[in-house]
């Protein structure tokens, strides 16, 4: 019975961190006695965050060399294909009018342009792809959002105090700690201290619960986002809607790129493209966009998630066939 409910719980994992992360703040939400403690427990989940990702990405680093990072065809073009719909939704979205139009067009710029969810090598390597070169473009289309979006950004606020060293910086600042640090650290572990290093390859498959944490933290601001926009069904129903066509889309479009390069690089493809750091989009909407923006990453995180749910279950079935 015991091995029954640990199985159960390790095969949904992500759909129980998700209704978890929901259930969690809608009870806080509900029960006046709780509201108190809401600034202190807000702290604790956004302070808890950064700490699960750097583990999660220490962890995939710790197992991926220097020279395993190669940049492949198909994420130059993947690369392409994000600045590039950025790009033309930015221009679109300079020449409306303010409205909820606009913002729909820019929660669509945000999903497209949106780097790779520093968890993602996590379920590529579960579907059978390639933990290094998802690694390799997490780093890469990092480095290309921390260029177009402080470009891009004035152009569609109009704003011409937004320049692009102040942006760039303060992009900089969110993206050093959680990506870069991480990788660092594994690396000076590698090379001064191998012992260690072959010790934590043994655990390298607890960065998957570590996300399942940190997927509920994500589903505690998401449903907090929702809750203080205070939206109408309309708008929501809109606004999710974009983030769920953006989402199938990018998942689709991923796997056609990578397909030509075989199996691994059609599994790593889809997920690079369509698993997105929503947190990231969260912070770019209501720090350079509008504040209803924002929710778009909190939409993008439930479909994204339910996509790898899906394709963890497919996989799960494919391999119990096989045996």
């Amino acid at each position: 019975m015991v091995n029954k409910v640990l199985t159960f719980l390790k095969n949904w994992i992500l759909p129980i961190s998700m209704v978890l992360g929901i259930l969690i703040y809608l009870t806080y939400y509900v029960t006046p006695a709780l509201h108190p403690f809401g600034p202190a427990g807000y702290r604790i989940v956004t302070t808890a965050q950064p700490v699960l990702i750097f583990i999660m990405l220490f962890l995939q680093f710790n197992r991926v060399s220097p020279h395993d990072l190669k940049i492949t065809w198909w994420q130059v073009i993947l690369v392409m294909i994000q600045c590039g719909f950025f790009t033309a939704f930015a221009v679109l979205a300079s020449m409306m009018e303010m409205g909820f139009a606009k913002i729909i067009v820019e929660c669509a710029m945000l999903c497209l342009i949106c780097p790779t969810a520093t968890a993602a090598g996590v379920v590529t390597g579960k579907l059978g792809g390639s933990v290094a070169q998802t690694m390799s473009y997490v780093v890469l289309i990092n480095c290309a959002v921390s260029i177009f979006i402080p470009s891009i950004v004035p152009i569609v606020e109009g704003n011409s105090d937004l320049t692009f060293i102040h942006n760039f910086w303060i992009i900089l600042k969110k993206i050093f700690p959680t990506l870069i640090m991480p990788c660092i650290a594994a690396w000076i572990i590698r090379y001064c201290f191998g012992r260690l290093q072959r010790f934590l390859m043994r655990y390298t498959d607890m960065a998957f619960y570590f996300w399942s944490v940190g997927l509920m933290l994500a589903l505690i601001i998401t449903t907090r986002q929702f809750v203080r926009r205070g939206m109408t069904l309309t708008d929501a129903v809109a606004i999710g809607l974009t983030a769920l066509v953006t989402c199938i889309f990018q998942f689709w479009l991923g796997r056609r790129v990578g397909k030509p390069y075989g199996h691994s690089d059609f599994v790593t493809a889809g997920q690079a493209l369509g698993q997105k750091n929503t947190n990231f989009m969260i912070w770019i909407g209501y720090t350079f966009l509008t504040p209803e923006t924002s929710v778009a990453g909190g939409f993008y995180s439930i479909w994204h998630n339910l996509v790898n749910t899906y394709e963890l279950y497919r996989a799960r079935k494919k391999a119990q066939a096989k045996d």
